[in-house]
């Protein structure tokens, strides 16, 4: 009678075995945090740049400017800049100083892992101090690099078209942008 009841007993113990469930669960989980973009939504940007235009005919021009941002999500924004640009006229002695207004529209796309966010833009607006004020449309780019969560640097070009003389011209940009 022992040796039934050994064997039974055995073979109970192997198949509860069998049937026990999964293996325990263990807690530790690896979370990989992944670092914040440094480009945000809602974002205030100021900008200060140096500016030079190239025109088609005549001495280029050196000055720079003011500028204000707002993006209204990581890619799209709007700007408003103020430029003073002087130059000199070919074979005339006199300088002239041009003040522009200029709004533009921001499409831009963020390469987070970088901090490089390359953009394109599209505007325009008017420009006065030359005796007469006439108006001026553009299409460009450029791209930013952001040094902290605040503080980038940036530099574009882009091509103004106008029908008042100097007619089209290429302005590069480069300067520090604020963001908050």
């Amino acid at each position: 009678m022992i040796k039934p009841t050994i064997a039974l007993l055995t073979l109970a113990v192997s198949i509860t075995g069998a049937f026990a469930g999964t293996q325990a669960k263990t807690f530790k989980e690896i979370v990989i945090v992944e670092e914040p973009c440094k480009f945000r939504d809602q974002e205030l940007q100021i900008d200060t740049f140096a500016a030079g235009a190239f025109y088609h005919q005549g001495r280029p021009g050196w000055g720079g400017g003011l500028g204000i941002n707002y993006f209204f999500n990581k890619f799209v924004g709007i700007g408003y800049e103020q430029d003073v640009v002087g130059r000199k006229q070919s074979g005339d002695s006199r300088s002239y100083t041009e003040w522009a207004s200029v709004g533009n529209i921001f499409l831009r796309y963020p390469i987070c892992s970088l901090n490089l966010a390359p953009y394109a833009m599209i505007g325009g607006g008017g420009a006065y101090g030359t005796g007469k004020g006439y108006g001026f449309g553009h299409v460009g780019g450029g791209i930013e690099y952001r040094i902290t969560d605040n503080i980038g640097l940036f530099t574009d070009a882009r091509y103004v078209y106008s029908g008042e003389t100097p007619s089209n011209a290429v302005l590069g940009r480069s300067g520090i942008r604020f963001a908050f």
